[in-house]
């Protein structure tokens, strides 16, 4: 792809402390106003490695662009141009909202500050409670209040760190929602996310365990790519089933869903030896079934995970 056209695009990008590797040769490629799920179990790097490309930490080696910036001889100009939402809400709890607004817009010395304010609250639906202290909010409209403050400077980026951990569903789509018309403005949005759902929702997706990518692509490009053969069980006392069914050759990974189990193996015929007398159990109902992205990540995980 064009390099004009790839908001982020980084090789080898590497962070030690001391002797201990937390992001270890990360290539990243995302185009200009897509959305691309960064996900991964906790410790996996990536806090580290959105906190290298919008120019908080110096990578120990690698290379690569932000915006057309370099990420290292010129991130202080991205950290001008990308918005950054971190995990935990940094604003101030003992300002109402505008005035945290009026702060950071300050901060990016944001011209006719007071009519941007003024749209961005009336944007993220925040100009009835502008007064209200950030403190006294939801754990949804804190989130919101923290999206708005990213935007006032008008970023082409936006890094989101787990922006919906411990939000409600309602506040969620709400949120993706606003994610969606940005992208469809031409915002280019990286964002981490321990949820399945909200992976369904990013036009593409990395995952990272152990500061390295396992996987790329499109949500079917993933999928596609996994080698996976799954199974689909329904019927009584599932989590006795469950017990039985991991410890058999072939079987990779057993998870329920629902009233379901999903039952995952590389190797479809010894997976289809190692259930086939299952199948017999006239209380069971077995069907193929496709992989999900869950079924994909904790196949990816359990590669990287050491023997017990």
């Amino acid at each position: 792809m064009n390099a004009a056209a790839l908001a982020i695009d980084v090789s080898g990008l590497t962070k030690r402390y001391g002797d201990r590797t937390v992001v270890n040769g990360v290539n990243l490629q995302v185009a200009r106003g897509r959305i691309c799920g960064f996900l991964g179990p906790n410790g996996s790097g990536k806090t580290t490695t959105i906190r290298m490309l919008c120019g908080l930490l110096t990578p120990d080696a690698g290379q690569g662009s932000c915006l057309g910036l370099d990420i290292i001889a010129q991130a202080d100009e991205i950290k001008r141009q990308a918005g950054y939402m971190t995990q935990k809400f940094g604003l101030y709890e003992d300002l109402s909202i505008r005035e945290n607004l009026d702060f950071i817009a300050r901060l990016f010395e944001v011209p006719e500050r007071k009519r941007v304010v003024d749209e961005t609250l009336q944007r993220m639906g925040l100009a009835q409670r502008q007064k209200q202290l950030a403190g006294a909010l939801s754990g949804g409209w804190k989130q919101r209040l923290a999206l708005a403050a990213c935007l006032l400077h008008k970023p082409g980026l936006l890094l989101l760190d787990e922006p919906t951990a411990g939000v409600d569903p309602k506040a969620r789509r709400e949120f993706w929602d606003q994610i969606h018309h940005l992208a469809a403005e031409g915002v280019t949005v990286l964002v981490s996310t321990h949820y399945m759902d909200e992976a369904e929702r990013c036009h593409e997706l990395v995952y990272i365990a152990d500061g390295e990518v396992l996987a790329s692509g499109t949500q079917r490009q993933i999928i596609d790519g996994s080698g996976l053969a799954v199974w689909s069980v329904e019927g009584p006392d599932l989590a006795a089933l469950a017990d039985e069914l991991k410890p058999l050759p072939g079987v990779l990974s057993v998870a329920a869903f629902g009233n379901a189990l999903h039952v995952a193996g590389r190797d479809a015929a010894l997976l289809e030896a190692s259930v086939a007398p299952y199948r017999t159990r006239g209380a069971l109902r077995w069907v193929r079934a496709e992989p999900n992205l869950e079924d994909v990540f904790i196949n990816l995980l359990s590669r990287e995970a050491p023997p017990a």
